[in-house]
């Protein structure tokens, strides 16, 4: 069921243009405190600290998503495609705006340190007590739920979760878009009105016709490169390994009984693993850097200078290593102890690393994962099957190693160290 607003309600958006609200459910739902949180979550975490420009928020993000969404949908209707299921519209429109509402302060980072799952807080967002919850449930007692399984990816239509969750969804492709945008870089600017163009509908799924191949191979190309100019720069990874410390410390002293000079809520709940959904949802970055910037002075020294690194930008150095022998890692660490350094904080190894794509063997099941060419026969054949490009970077784990540590703190003892160790870190000074 479809409920229209009396005006359609516009956002001007800096990489669709316009985003265009045409639902009175879409527009509440923007209008809720839940998702309006999500204007103080960065979208790209602590990549503002090498990118100047990412300050993007979680918020826009999840507008271009519910656009592209959208766009597709509008296209499926327009052209009477009969495999799309038109009662499934609002259900698709709500899970892409809502997807990504559970994400906490610094995304990713946060869920590393405290085991979270932003999916998980996100249904309880969705099924909890909340102005999102009140909303949806006027579509129907079971329509949260319903949503929540699109985002748990359990839902009975699989071609609606495909629009949000796939190798080829909206999520993606307004990230790449968005996130080049605000880095400034080129690697994330796909002809998305091509390969919109190009979608179908195809029995429970969305397919790609065979003629928008190659658009999809340049999606899979940018994709490839921002993973490893953009989300695994090196820069960035020093930040988010000083922002799992804080938090590390952070909680190793609350755990201890450490009389903090500074302690605001709901943070007790977060070191104690007892978050309710309200609390969670006062968890944002305004918050976080406040505590930051309050435990610059705390009596604990390493808190204290962890704080003082991130609030200030004063990352950790690093060096490109090889991990392939894991002695090499014990004898840094050894070295590092004996020479009265901590190598719980002090050295940190970081071993990042993508899939472009799942790679397919001929004869296998054709599943969510993989992207499907229709041809003009309606056959449908896997892209890398196909194309040379796509095959050329399935299922490659590519990763590279380093080590990261407190350089004004290290290299002043490094002649305390054995030289096989000391020289790693000179020949990359």
């Amino acid at each position: 069921m479809r409920l229209p607003i009396s005006e359609e309600k516009v956002f001007k958006d800096p990489v669709h243009n316009y985003i265009h609200v045409q639902d009175d459910i879409i527009w509440r739902l923007i209008d809720t405190p839940e998702f309006q949180r999500l204007r103080r979550v960065r979208q790209l975490g602590t990549s503002y600290l090498t990118f100047h420009g990412a300050e993007h928020s979680r918020f826009s993000h999840s507008l271009g998503v519910y656009e592209i969404t959208r766009r597709i949908i509008s296209q499926f209707e327009r052209k009477g495609y009969s495999d799309w299921p038109a009662e499934e519209r609002q259900v698709a429109l709500c899970a892409a705006l809502l997807h990504d509402l559970g994400h906490g302060p610094f995304s990713h980072s946060i869920e590393e340190a405290f085991q979270m799952n932003h999916e998980d807080w996100t249904c309880r967002i969705l099924l909890g007590d909340t102005c999102v919850n009140k909303v949806l449930l006027e579509l129907g007692e079971d329509f949260p739920e319903r949503v929540a399984s699109v985002i748990r990816k359990t839902y009975d239509k699989p071609i609606v979760m495909n629009l949000v969750t796939s190798p080829l969804d909206a999520d993606r492709m307004d990230y790449l878009l968005r996130d080049a945008y605000y880095t400034g870089v080129n690697y994330g600017t796909i002809d998305i009105d091509r390969i919109l163009r190009m979608l179908r509908p195809h029995r429970d799924r969305i397919v790609v016709k065979e003629s928008g191949m190659h658009a999809v191979e340049d999606y899979l190309m940018s994709r490839y490169q921002m993973y490893w100019q953009v989300y695994f720069h090196p820069v960035t990874r020093s930040s988010e390994i000083i922002l799992r410390q804080i938090f590390r410390r952070a909680k190793e002293l609350y755990e201890a009984g450490y009389a903090f000079q500074f302690m605001i809520e709901p943070l007790p709940a977060l070191f104690e693993g007892r978050l309710t959904v309200q609390q969670y949802l006062r968890l944002d970055e305004a918050l976080i850097q406040t505590a930051f910037l309050q435990w610059t002075a705390e009596q604990d020294q390493l808190l204290s200078e962890l704080c003082g690194r991130f609030i200030h930008r004063k990352l950790y150095k690093y060096i490109e290593i090889d991990t392939g022998n894991p002695e090499t890692i014990d004898a840094i660490r050894q070295a590092f102890r004996e020479a009265g350094l901590d190598p719980a904080y002090d050295v940190e190894i970081d071993f990042p690393t993508d899939l472009p794509y799942d790679k397919f063997h001929s004869g296998m099941p054709l599943n969510e994962k993989q992207i499907l060419l229709l041809d003009r026969h309606d056959q449908l054949r896997e892209i890398s099957e196909v194309s040379d490009i796509v095959r050329s970077i399935s299922g490659i784990h590519k990763g590279r190693n380093y080590l990261y540590y407190p350089e004004e703190r290290v290299e002043p003892l490094l002649d305390r160290m054995p030289a096989e160790v000391a020289d790693l870190f000179r020949r990359q000074g």
